[in-house]
């Protein structure tokens, strides 16, 4: 595994600020033992209780679903909001199945399409951008895929918390000792990893501000789109190949899905190329709207002259800092 620059265990973070943290993966560990059921029925159980009390993200959540789908009827979009804060709880589990499962059980949950994509690039030693979005079973994939498949990357975003940040990469990774974790915005080390034929998951589907961005259409709206995926493919000159995971309907395990790569892709046009991939983020959520993740603002970057399209409460100050501190 490359260790260049990843976060290392030292006695400061046996400090008594971080007990709770070490003690939320010690019952995050606990839970992922009980079975498979109980835990999406722990889900369901805990997604409707958040449903209720965090009514910030719920205002987000039905705002993007009021902008996505206005074809919905009220009550299918009320609907479509209670679903999906199942789901988003169920990931709570589902990803200490991720990180805590041995690969093997966590295989026979899943039905994989399309996986000799990824083989073919990595039997020619070619490396490959692999989009990934952020649907509620992504750590899911993530794991089988790292724990399956040689030269491969892990792309992580570092925690503020310093236990959490030590734990998520030592947990994402440990499945392959060739796997290499790289810090999200370590350009450097991505482009150097995929031509030397590496496999790197990228996720370029949420608003991360208009500085590195360009605004073109999703579902119909204009969103800051991040220009990355193309900077990259156009840098290590490897394909975009996506991949999608979903929770089966039987609620009996998951589908993950290598589709076929993008054609003409980067285009020399970053504009073209934000709006292409931002057709295909639709087409995916179309198939699952209730599994991906619509806490997040998508939309809170708006063009010049456009005005906010949420209208949420401000927070205090006191719950700013502390939403920086975690």
């Amino acid at each position: 595994m490359d260790t260049k620059s990843q976060p290392r265990f030292r006695l400061a973070l046996l400090h008594p600020r971080y007990w709770s943290t070490w003690l939320g993966f010690g019952l995050w560990w606990l839970a992922s033992q009980l079975p498979f059921r109980a835990q999406l029925k722990l889900g369901k159980w805990l997604g409707r209780i958040g449903y209720h009390l965090l009514k910030r993200r719920r205002l987000i959540a039905r705002r993007n679903i009021d902008l996505c789908f206005p074809e919905l009827s009220e009550a299918e979009r009320d609907q479509l909001v209670r679903d999906n804060f199942i789901a988003t709880a169920t990931a709570v589990f589902e990803t200490g199945m991720a990180w805590f499962w041995p690969l093997e059980k966590l295989e026979k949950l899943c039905t994989i399409e399309g996986q000799e994509r990824i083989q073919a690039q990595l039997d020619k030693g070619e490396g490959m951008l692999l989009l990934t979005l952020h649907f509620t079973t992504l750590e899911i994939m993530g794991a089988v895929f790292t724990g399956q498949l040689p030269r491969m990357a892990v792309s992580y975003r570092p925690h503020r918390n310093p236990v959490y940040d030590l734990i998520q990469n030592f947990l994402r990774a440990r499945r392959n000792p060739d796997a290499a974790a790289i810090a999200a915005g370590d350009v450097r080390s991505m482009v150097r990893h995929l031509r030397n034929g590496y496999g790197i998951g990228y996720l370029p589907d949420q608003d991360y501000g208009p500085k590195h961005s360009v605004f073109a259409p999703l579902f119909g709206i204009e969103a800051a789109t991040v220009v990355g995926l193309s900077r990259l493919a156009k840098m290590s000159r490897v394909p975009v190949i996506p991949l999608f995971s979903y929770r089966r309907p039987d609620n009996k395990g998951y589908v993950l899905k290598v589709l076929p790569p993008f054609e003409d892709f980067p285009s020399g046009d970053e504009t073209r190329d934000a709006c292409q991939l931002n057709r295909h983020v639709e087409d995916l959520v179309r198939e699952c709207p209730e599994q991906y993740l619509w806490v997040h603002r998508r939309f809170k970057s708006r063009p010049p002259g456009e005005a906010d399209l949420y209208g949420l409460p401000k927070r205090s100050a006191r719950r700013r800092r502390r939403e920086r501190a975690t």
